[in-house]
This record gives structure tokens, C-alpha cells and sequence, in this order.
């Protein structure tokens, strides 16, 4: 094969399954509903079950369902006959899932499912089949043709399968309202961890650190904490502690437009003082908002009571992987 015959093979597969994706809009009805308000109710897990290639689809809806809000996990239909099934109660929704409905290993499981008492939904491209019968609730998932050009290899259904598995997905999480903290507490590790769950008490420079001086004091004073803290501003502060305002290096550019003397002049005069301040119980991701949307490149920490505790800027977000 030439490299045009690969292009045109990969475009021909693309766009069996964008088709395929299409198709099965036509399935999101009354029964997709019932599937859902089945595991929406359910005081148990979602036990998702599959052979082969369904079965390696069906290990990453139990992941997604798992992590936005649906306790559920995964349990191979061969596994489940040797003693597997245990870990499936009455109050538990099961999700079998096979292209043909016919899936030998799947079938012999469901006698076991039936008397336990769990609920059981199918997710077949044959709503006659055995499977689809034997459910409390039925999700068809049948495509035209796969893109494998002997028919065989399992392409576009199993794109239509995942597809569809995300949708149901989502749909629960809507009807949870799942946010974004829910989201945090599965997702500890890694940069989508940083972002969820890590606070400005966390990362900010604080205590000695804090870049601050009194609005008594000059321009000078401010550039030298400035350089002193390598933050790129102060906050400054009245006598009793409380914030006043802010001195930055955009607030130091201004001003030499200006040609004020900086030996002489006092901060309080040149300061900005509608500062823009975080909490230290802030989460970082919140924190980066801010600083986008204003487009500014810090942030002053205060207590409850406006005093300075600490300070950040977008390097610090950016060394905490936040950014």
C-alpha cells in the first residue's frame, strides 16, 4: 500500500464510525431513560460485564461512571462464574454488554444475576436477542456496518458502545449534580488533582516571606522588598496592619513615566488601592481564574480580618502544575 491508500483507508474508517455515532442518536428514547433512572435509583454499585472486546469497552464505562459519581466497577463474565458473582448484591444494577445479544459467557450468568435479585441492563445491537429479553432494561446500540472491511472485527460498534456509555455517564452526573469538588475527591493524583484540590495556604509564600511594607514609607522602600521577595509586588499596609493597598511592577513602569522621584515620594500616593485579594482556603484553580479574567499576575492573601498573610504569582500556580 502506497501512503495515499493509508490516508484513504483511515478516512474510510473515520467515517464508518462518525456514521455510526449518528445512528445511534436514534436510541437515546424511553429505554435509555429507564437504563438510567435504573442506576440513578441504585443503592448499590453498577456492575458493568463483557467478553472480549465489549468487555475492554465495558472496563472504561465502569471507570467513568465511577469517577463522576456512580459507584461502579467491573467483573469478567468468566471470573464471575468462579466465584466472582459474589461481589454482586440485590441492591446492585448489573450492565451486560455484547454486540450479538448472544454472548455465551454473559448468558450463563444471568440465571445467578436473576436470583440474586439485581436489576440487569442490557446494552446489545440486537434488540430480540436473549439478552435484550432477558433485561429489565434494554439500550440498543446497533451500528450499520463496522469498518473492518471483513465484518468481523468488532470498529464501530464498539466506538457506538463507548459513546453510548458516556452518554449515560454524563446523563447521572447532570442529574446528580456532580461538581467539580465531587470530581476533586476521585481525581487526587496528578495535575487534575493540583487543580481540584490544591489551596493558596498551600503554595503561598507566607509569614517573613510576604512581601510588605507601611504606606508611610517611599517608593524606594516598596522596590526594595520588591527585589528583596522576587514576587513582583508588595502589599501595603496602614498602622495597624490592615491592607491598604498594592505596589507592582506595572505600578512601578507608570510612574517612571512619570518621572517621580522615588527617594521622596510616598507610596500611599502612587498605590493601587481596590486591590484584588484571595483567602488562604481558596483553591488554586479558582485563584488562576481570578488572575486570568483580571489579568493580573498576583495575588495578596488575607485573613478574615483583611491583614496580608501571604502572597503568589502565576510561577508560583505554574511550579505548583496548576497552570
Amino acid at each position: 500500500m502506497t501512503q495515499l491508500d493509508f490516508i484513504k483507508q483511515g478516512k474510510r474508517v473515520l467515517e464508518i464510525e462518525r456514521q455510526a455515532l449518528l445512528d445511534i442518536t436514534q436510541y437515546l428514547d424511553e429505554n435509555f431513560n429507564q437504563a438510567c433512572q435504573l442506576m440513578y435509583q441504585c443503592h448499590g454499585r453498577v456492575i458493568v460485564v463483557g467478553m472480549g472486546k465489549s468487555g475492554h469497552i465495558g472496563n472504561k464505562i465502569a471507570a467513568t461512571l465511577a469517577s463522576t459519581g456512580t459507584p461502579s466497577f467491573f467483573v469478567h463474565p468468566g471470573e464471575a462464574s468462579h466465584g466472582d458473582l459474589g461481589m454482586i448484591t440485590r441492591d446492585d444494577v448489573v450492565m451486560l454488554i455484547s454486540n450479538s445479544g448472544e454472548t455465551s459467557e454473559v448468558l450463563n450468568i444471568i440465571p445467578v444475576i436473576k436470583r440474586i435479585g439485581a436489576k440487569i441492563i442490557a446494552m446489545t445491537g440486537n434488540p430480540r436477542s436473549s439478552m435484550a429479553n432477558w433485561a429489565d432494561a434494554h439500550i440498543c446500540i446497533k451500528v450499520s456496518q463496522e469498518a473492518c472491511p471483513l465484518g468481523l472485527a468488532p470498529t464501530a460498534s464498539t466506538t457506538a458502545t463507548l459513546a453510548m456509555g458516556d452518554a449515560i455517564a454524563v446523563a447521572l452526573l447532570e442529574t446528580r449534580g456532580f461538581t467539580a469538588d465531587d470530581f476533586a475527591l476521585s481525581h487526587p493524583g496528578g495535575n487534575l488533582g493540583k487543580r481540584l484540590l490544591l489551596c493558596l495556604k498551600d503554595i503561598m509564600h507566607s509569614g517573613p516571606a510576604t512581601p510588605m511594607i507601611n504606606d508611610k514609607q517611599c517608593i524606594k522602600d516598596a522596590l526594595i522588598e520588591m527585589s528583596a521577595k522576587g514576587l513582583g509586588m508588595t502589599a501595603i499596609v496602614d498602622n495597624t496592619g490592615l491592607l491598604a493597598g498594592l505596589f507592582t511592577d506595572g505600578d512601578l513602569r507608570r510612574i517612571l513615566e512619570q518621572r517621580i522621584d522615588i527617594h521622596s515620594t510616598l507610596i500611599s500616593d502612587v498605590m493601587t488601592r481596590s486591590c484584588t485579594t484571595a483567602t488562604a482556603d481558596m483553591l488554586a484553580a479558582e485563584a488562576l481564574n481570578i488572575m486570568e479574567n483580571k489579568r493580573i499576575n498576583g495575588l495578596i492573601v488575607v485573613d478574615d480580618k483583611h491583614h496580608p498573610i501571604g502572597a503568589l504569582n502565576m510561577q508560583d500556580l505554574l511550579k505548583a502544575g496548576v497552570l
